[in-house]
């Protein structure tokens, strides 16, 4: 699941991701110190990722494999990463590593002592090298089992500036200004934004943003813990307002049932691709590498972005996301897995998809310059000095039957919500019993 991210402006843009890594650079610490030790070997990779996101993940791999003599091979598992993953262990085919999209499908595979413990080395990395917050998502009590390889900034709406030129509409600061400037694209030919609706992770990311500038950060992390009923006003104000969006045909392209048909890629291709449909598309700034890989727009000038605006008078929200890198205990390859999850922790490592684009590194010792545009530069230098003021992505932090799960759960009930927004009393109540039962599992 492309579930992640990029942004600019200062305040509105810190991020939170800082995380887990290597010292600088190379020797011992990044995977056998290029001496090919791992020669013969093979370290069987799972993860959600696809398309251009698998594509510049594999010269990671291959870099790794130029090091240290290791092979690489990556599964891609769709986004049910927890299900595809929990049949390889059971049919005694586990992969050596997992790229987690989730942390609660983490602390899952914890739980259910699936996981190694990450090395010394990599432990001393993190300590030394990424923001504590990384630390703490990657650790199940008290033990450190995920290196935050890839980062998230899941707070920004990109735009096409010709678009947006066209209808006179500069980036709002509200949200209220936001659906204002959205009538007035819509006014000028196209529709204001293309929603991923196909792809329930996308509506969660709606939801938080919307519901952490609303109800502040506080309620966020109670409901994140569920400690806070999905049924509290809270909830249901921000479903209110969100479903102010859904139900206008206006501003989205195809209406519900055109968004509902939409997936990720399918929302970038009706801002950037040869057929604009509308002028704007919410998600993180994973965003830029779709529009740049498959467009060959220029991030910047051919696709721009501003922050998500604040709420209701709320603080403008800026939500996180990460995937992180763990060992399965039961692979047959763990020693050389440990050593690949030893140079992801490296600037080296993060230094190769930072020049291919659509990605960002919670990694404070990778040199900006590494990034190939200055949106994404200022970004990764903003998303570093925030350390820990951001809040990490709430169905990521649920049980993978309520946040992570295809046609289940959150994902699920807010597709509902989308194809019809006028219960969000109902919707709330529906998903306090789906959040119940997951928990409690």
């Amino acid at each position: 699941m492309m579930r992640r991210r990029t942004t600019l402006l200062t305040s509105c843009i810190a991020l939170t991701l800082a995380l887990g890594a290597t010292a600088c650079g190379g020797g011992d610490v990044s995977a056998g110190g290029g001496d090919k030790a791992l020669s013969g070997q093979t370290v069987t990779v799972a993860g959600v990722w696809s398309g251009s996101e698998q594509k510049n993940f594999q010269k990671v791999l291959d870099a790794f494999t130029e090091k240290t003599g290791a092979k690489t091979q990556f599964v891609s598992t769709g986004d049910n990463v927890s299900t595809v993953v929990g049949s390889k262990i059971e049919g005694g085919n586990a992969p050596d590593v997992v790229m987690v999209p989730q942390v609660g499908v983490l602390q899952q595979f914890a739980k259910k002592g699936w996981l190694k413990p990450l090395s010394p080395t990599a432990q001393q990395t993190i300590d030394a090298d990424y923001a504590p917050v990384w630390k703490k998502y990657g650790s199940v009590d008290g033990t450190l089992y995920g290196l935050y390889f890839k980062a998230a900034h899941k707070s920004t709406i990109w735009y096409s500036p010709d678009a947006l030129t066209q209808a006179g509409v500069k980036p709002p600061k509200t949200y209220a200004d936001l659906l204002k400037a959205g009538h007035t694209v819509s006014d000028s030919g196209l529709a204001a934004f293309a929603v991923a609706g196909q792809d329930g992770w996308t509506l969660t990311d709606w939801f938080e943003n919307v519901y952490l500038s609303q109800a502040g950060p506080e309620k966020y992390d109670a409901l994140a813990a569920h400690k806070l009923k999905w049924t509290d006003p809270t909830v249901v104000e921000a479903l209110t307002t969100l479903g102010k969006l859904f139900k206008d045909k206006q501003l989205i392209a195809g209406g519900q049932k055109g968004a509902l048909n939409t997936d990720f890629p399918g929302s970038v291709e009706k801002v950037f691709g040869p057929k604009p449909e509308a002028g704007m598309v919410y998600e993180g700034d994973f965003v830029a590498g779709v529009a740049h890989d498959q467009y060959g727009k220029a991030i910047g000038k051919d696709a721009g972005f501003f922050p998500f605006p604040a709420v209701d008078g709320g603080t403008a929200p800026v939500v996180s996301g990460g995937d992180a890198a763990v060992v399965l205990k039961d692979a047959k390859n763990a020693k050389a897995g440990m050593k690949l999850l030893e140079y992801l922790a490296t600037p080296e490592a993060a230094a190769v998809w930072a020049k291919a684009g659509g990605f960002l590194s919670p990694n404070k010792k990778l040199d900006p310059a590494a990034y190939g545009d200055d949106v994404t530069r200022a970004t990764a230098k903003s998303l570093v000095g925030a350390g820990d003021s951001v809040r990490f992505d709430m169905s990521d932090q649920a049980p993978a039957a309520f946040g992570g799960t295809k046609g289940a759960g959150e994902w699920k009930l807010l597709q509902d919500f989308l194809r019809d927004p006028s219960d969000p009393k109902g919707t709330a109540a529906k998903l306090e019993a789906a959040a119940a039962k997951s928990y409690q599992d």
